[in-house]
């Protein structure tokens, strides 16, 4: 029972990561691989402003808003001057921006891995039924939940969930109703860098914060959506649940061979589904 909690508590944290990856290649046509350091750059951030102020909630909630601005920027300036070119070029581009915010991090954190400190009430255990689990992964998983479906609610059932989903089939017939997709993807983009920095946080949080957890994250998310199927939402948040899952049951079965599950899992999906589970029709 731990485990399968613990599964479904990482694996809805991976929804918040994979998510955004995952909208961003479907409606924007960008394989952002520096979506990872998004996560990376929430957690530090997340990590100095608790230190500065001691509020967890102000972490919280402030280090989303930072990296969105900067996520917004980077897309303004940089990956919008390659919209209508190969998927190869703004991969390039995002994988270079991912390694100069890599360095940046050795630069200005150092190599020293770090933790965020939660307040008090979020320590200790809480009992369900007779299983004690922490408090604050608890919070987590219903945080996340959330989190995601307010993302499916706003993406189904709004007039700009509307407008984002028929710019993933045509965008010119957007254009021509007098939207400006463009301004769009830039709301989308930084918006969905905002969801990766709260993951950021999270993780902080329940595990440690080093300088290579970027490559670590963007892994996932890579994996997630080849499993749940490229541009698909509930694709992302099925195959983030799967990986959560295997992994914390591959830890328990293979000791130190957990990241051997997703692989092998990834592999399996490739073999006998090379589409993905759930792919956008």
């Amino acid at each position: 029972m731990a485990n399968l909690l613990y599964g479904i508590t990482i694996g809805s944290t991976y929804a918040l990561i994979s998510c955004g990856l995952t909208i961003i290649l479907g409606v924007m046509g960008v394989l952002n691989f520096a979506h990872g350091s998004f996560v990376m750059l929430g957690a530090y951030t997340g990590y100095t402003i608790i230190k500065l102020t001691g509020n967890f909630w102000l972490s919280f909630f402030l280090s989303p808003l930072v990296i969105a601005l900067l996520a917004g920027i980077m897309e303004k300036f940089m990956v919008s001057r390659l919209y209508g070119k190969e998927v190869l070029f703004t991969l390039l581009l995002t994988f270079g921006m991912g390694m100069v915010f890599a360095n940046a991090v050795l630069l200005i954190w150092g190599g020293s891995p770090y933790s965020i400190q939660l307040p008090y009430y979020f320590k200790g255990f809480v009992n369900l039924f007779g299983l004690y689990y922490p408090k604050f992964r608890l919070f987590v998983l219903f945080f996340s939940f959330l989190l995601v479906t307010f993302i499916w609610i706003f993406l189904n059932r709004s007039r700009w969930g509307l407008v984002i989903r028929a710019g993933l089939f045509d965008i010119e017939t957007v254009q021509a109703f007098g939207i400006n997709i463009y301004k769009v993807f830039n709301v989308l983009f930084l918006c969905c860098a905002g969801i990766a920095a709260v993951a950021g946080v999270i993780i902080g949080a329940m595990r440690s914060i080093n300088p290579v957890m970027d490559a670590d994250f963007i892994t996932v998310a890579v994996i997630v959506i080849v499993i749940g199927g490229l541009g698909s939402f509930k694709g992302a948040v099925i195959g983030s649940l799967i990986l959560g899952l295997a992994e914390s049951f591959g830890a328990q079965a293979i000791p130190g061979l957990a990241k051997f599950t997703t692989w092998a899992i990834m592999a399996a999906v490739l073999l006998l589904r090379p589409e993905g589970l759930f792919p956008e029709r």
